[in-house]
């Protein structure tokens, strides 16, 4: 899905070329989108449907997603996988279509609650129309369903017909929390790519330019171990923003392009 304009068509296209490279049976790829300029022609565009509710405020998921969950998805059927714009593929995707029953809900783990049995949406399976029944449960009061569960994928975890399973634990793993070295390693050593892993996801403000470029987020600059450490006591930001410091990752940079 792309709406707005945080992602550019080239998180889209890229996305693709990571998929073309690491897929082996004949695939599509569908973008759903209220932009498809700039998008690659092998990608088949379709316009966000329309949930028909305003999405919950003042809450931090990512609520748009509740379009995936109706009973028709741009003409797609049977169980497709959802992969969020910012996730760089690492190995073969074959896996993710054979693993399971076809009819269940599989989703990635969710690495920031390892003691919780909490999914993650940024990678996950589910079959067209099986989550119709959770769509018109959000849709009969969305503001309260967002100030209940304030993720959509803790929504979908624990409220999927038949449940949720998961993804073995080594085929996703999430670049900040599982790949950076822990603090202060993470001064001296590069995020290792992580061995086994099928795609790593960029849940939260570190993604994948700013792996590459070796900066927090977007909103900062790459620095030097002494910037980031004088930048961080000159601004206050305490422990947290002290290891809040990743070198360039040149991994990253292979995976992900067209």
């Amino acid at each position: 899905m792309k709406w707005g304009t945080k992602y550019g068509p080239e998180y889209v296209n890229r996305l693709y070329g990571m998929i073309a490279r690491n897929i082996t049976p004949p695939f599509s790829v569908t973008v759903l989108t209220d932009d498809p300029r700039g998008l690659r022609p092998e990608l088949r565009s379709a316009t966000i449907p329309d949930v028909g509710v305003d999405m919950p405020k003042g809450v931090p998921g990512k609520w748009p997603k509740s379009a995936l969950w109706g009973k028709e998805l741009a003409g797609l059927s049977g169980p497709v996988l959802f992969m969020d714009l910012d996730v760089v593929v690492t190995g073969s995707l074959d896996d993710f279509f054979s693993h399971g029953d076809p009819d269940e809900v599989i989703l990635s783990r969710n690495a920031a609650k390892p003691f919780h049995r909490l999914g993650q949406t940024s990678l996950f399976r589910f079959p067209v129309g099986k989550l119709a029944p959770m769509q018109q449960k959000f849709r009969d009061d969305p503001q309260g369903m967002g100030e209940r569960y304030r993720y959509e994928q803790n929504y979908v975890t624990q409220n999927a017909p038949g449940g949720v399973t998961f993804w073995p634990r080594q085929w996703v793993r999430h670049f900040r929390i599982q790949c950076v070295p822990t603090f202060p390693l993470n001064f001296f050593l590069a995020p290792p790519r992580p061995r086994n892993a099928r795609v790593v996801i960029f849940a939260g403000h570190l993604n994948p330019p700013d792996a590459i470029a070796g900066r927090w987020n977007r909103k900062e600059e790459a620095r030097t171990i002494g910037q980031h450490i004088r930048h961080a006591l000159t601004a206050r930001k305490g422990y947290k923003g002290l290891r809040s410091y990743v070198k360039p990752t040149p991994w990253v940079a292979e995976a992900w392009r067209e």
